[in-house]
């Protein structure tokens, strides 16, 4: 993909239907429905970003900040590439982008899950300082889980 473009906009709810579409092909039983997605891409302390190549969506990020026991921090929630624009930095372009908004917001930590046999995206998180700090049994259905964490510092 020669003279591949990568913007990073927020998101809307107009979004929907493309972003589901994309959920569906990125997870099976453990995607959210759409339902789901539209409560996230509508609550106040959602970020949502969606990457566009050449205009085209081509995946989108959805994060938050979360608050536990009186400390914030950084909660990504989901990071979807569609199929066909995978292994090309758009999921690290779109963990960078959240990552800055969180600093911007004075946050200092973050923390995610992913599914423990999901090699590629374990490989990415470690590349971008992610450390697993527990095991999640059954988090994804049968499939167990990790939850890692990064300080934005």
């Amino acid at each position: 993909m020669i003279g591949m473009a990568i913007t990073v906009e927020y998101t809307s709810i107009k979004l929907l239907d493309k972003l589901y579409e994309i959920e569906k092909q990125c997870f099976e039983e453990e995607a959210f429905t759409k339902h789901q997605l539209a409560y996230l891409l509508t609550d106040y302390i959602t970020i949502g970003l969606v990457a566009r190549v050449n205009g085209e969506i081509a995946g989108f990020a959805i994060a938050r900040v979360d608050i536990r026991r009186n400390m914030s921090f950084g909660h990504i929630i989901t990071v979807n590439i569609a199929p066909v624009y995978r292994r090309k930095g758009i999921a690290q372009r779109l963990l960078n982008e959240v990552e800055t908004i969180f600093r911007k917001e004075g946050i200092k930590d973050c923390h995610l899950e992913v599914r423990e046999d999901n090699v590629a995206a374990l490989n990415l998180y470690q590349k971008l300082g992610y450390k697993k700090v527990g095991n999640l049994e059954k988090y994804y259905g049968e499939a167990h889980g990790l939850y890692l964490q990064k300080s934005l510092n």
